[in-house]
């Protein structure tokens, strides 16, 4: 079997067509921060600032290009930015001393727009590490390792843990899952037989799930598990697969030296415990 991703990313052109709206990594609301996107400028690079020429996009603050609807790494929550991948990004602007920005672009959207430049300086938002990103983007050292999983409702006694690998593969079953995303990719490879129908939002796959519309729903096991312990409590896990996907930050492959500091960073956090004490926090 292939490499799972979490997601896989569209052109360019189509990625970049979507609006950013950038906020600030602190306890700002976007609305609060939609001020900072104005005065954000066209330059691409800080050659004579005190950032050590990290190249970076504004000057004095690490932006990155995240997609805040993949709960527990990174979601909206009352106009503020919250979950791991939300925490991790301001433990490292404030290792390097910078103030920490996130930019809203679709996740199909995020790895162009890196390797575009100008928008972000680098993509955080539980983005798999795979081959042909690593084509397009370097990758730090990953901060978290995921798998797959398929819920189904607890009522849906057709499918169990039993026969979900055998029976989610025929022509009666609808999946549903997040368009471009691992679970997509992994659906399509192991179920080939099913219908699949796709969401740009994975909640709204859970969501087809609960109304009918769909048998089951595939995903990243972690932010399954942490749909079905909140909203979608009439769900329940009848398969997982360990697909090993190494989350990390991806940056623009003419940034080596952005790349050398952002992994200096996390190294330390790595050692001081502080990524250990925020997967414990956000993934409880």
């Amino acid at each position: 079997m292939k490499s799972m991703t979490r997601r896989n990313f569209l052109t360019v052109a189509g990625a970049l067509a979507g609006t950013a709206t950038l906020a600030g990594c602190g306890g700002q609301t976007a609305e609060q921060t939609d001020q900072a996107a104005d005065d954000a400028t066209d330059d691409t690079a800080a050659d004579d600032s005190a950032d050590g020429d990290l190249g970076l996009v504004t000057e004095g603050s690490l932006t990155f290009a995240v997609s805040p609807d993949y709960p527990p790494f990174e979601n909206l929550v009352d106009g503020e930015y919250v979950g791991l991948d939300m925490d991790l990004g301001r433990a490292v602007a404030e290792q390097l001393g910078l103030e920490c920005v996130y930019t809203n672009i679709d996740f199909d959207g995020i790895v162009p727009a890196i390797v575009a430049g100008g928008q972000a300086d680098a993509g955080l938002s539980g983005i798999s590490i795979t081959p042909d990103r690593e084509d397009e983007v370097n990758f730090t050292t990953p901060y978290y390792i995921d798998n797959q999983a398929v819920a189904v409702l607890s009522s849906n006694t057709d499918v169990t843990e039993e026969n979900a690998a055998e029976v989610l593969n025929t022509a009666e079953m609808t999946i549903a899952v997040q368009s471009g995303s691992t679970g997509a990719d992994f659906a399509a490879e192991n179920f080939p037989n099913a219908e699949q129908l796709a969401f740009p939002q994975f909640t709204d796959a859970f969501a087809a799930v609960s109304a009918g519309q769909a048998n089951a729903v595939c995903g990243n096991l972690a932010v399954v598990e942490q749909m079905l312990a909140g909203a979608y409590t009439d769900q329940h896990v009848v398969l997982t697969s360990a697909t090993g996907e190494e989350y990390a930050i991806c940056v623009n492959k003419d940034n080596q030296a952005l790349l050398d500091a952002i992994n200096d960073a996390l190294a330390t956090l790595q050692e001081d415990g502080t990524i250990d004490e925020l997967i414990a926090a956000n993934m409880g």
